[in-house]
């Protein structure tokens, strides 16, 4: 399976890097957000130490960014794609795959990346924690100014699933707008069980984490019956 996993427009970012020294410089600081939201969270940090910890002035930050919101929406979006990427990689190798695979696969790729990627503990496609930090006004569209972060998500989740979300068992296309409103109450679902996976455990509760795909690939199964 395959999908265009670029980043739909998220916020006020004020500009995206063409240049190559640039765009090194814009992944500085995002790399550097990332790694201080593990050391700090997302309530403590400030846009001052990112900045030093990517080793760029502070007026360099503020080129590409509006402020703290627009930061962590950018890197939001950022490990969307790279979220979006791997499963796919999985995807692939896995073929073919019907829903409850692709569940199974996504569940445990977003459980991977929880664990391994610097800051997704913190902000994986929104805000992970229950407060909203200082310097965030809305935190529920951080990937999207026009839909919630979860909404989003779906959207890009039906993309990459193609042809298995086009047509059910019948053969018959599916009622796309349906698939769009069952994934997004999946991701919902599978959000809450898998914050709760990760509240007392950083390696995330096995047994949480298998209710978790139980529970979509239960639900998926009645709305959207794929082979």
């Amino acid at each position: 399976m395959s999908a265009d996993t670029r980043s739909h427009p998220t916020g006020p970012t004020r500009r995206r890097p063409v240049q190559q020294r640039s765009q090194e410089r814009y992944g500085r600081i995002l790399d550097a957000c990332a790694g201080l939201l593990d050391e700090v969270g997302a309530g403590a940090l400030t846009t001052k130490e990112v900045a030093q910890r990517a080793q760029v002035p502070i007026g360099t930050l503020y080129q590409f960014f509006a402020g703290k919101e627009d930061l962590l929406a950018a890197l939001a979006g950022r490990n969307l794609d790279l979220y979006l990427q791997r499963l796919d990689a999985r995807l692939a190798s896995a073929s073919p795959v019907g829903t409850a695979a692709f569940t199974d696969l996504a569940v445990e790729e977003f459980v991977v990346m929880k664990r391994t990627v610097p800051g997704f503990g913190q902000v994986d496609f929104g805000l992970a924690g229950t407060a909203v930090p200082s310097g965030v006004r809305d935190d529920l569209h951080l990937l999207d100014a026009g839909m919630d972060n979860n909404a989003a998500v779906a959207l890009r989740l039906q993309a990459l699933g193609g042809e298995l979300f086009t047509t059910g068992a019948t053969g018959l296309p599916q009622d796309q707008a349906a698939l769009t409103l069952a994934l997004r109450v999946a991701l919902e679902a599978a959000d809450a069980v898998l914050k709760l996976a990760f509240r007392g455990d950083p390696e995330g509760d096995p047994a949480l984490i298998a209710e978790c795909k139980r529970l979509v690939r239960s639900y998926l199964a009645q709305r959207l019956p794929t082979p």
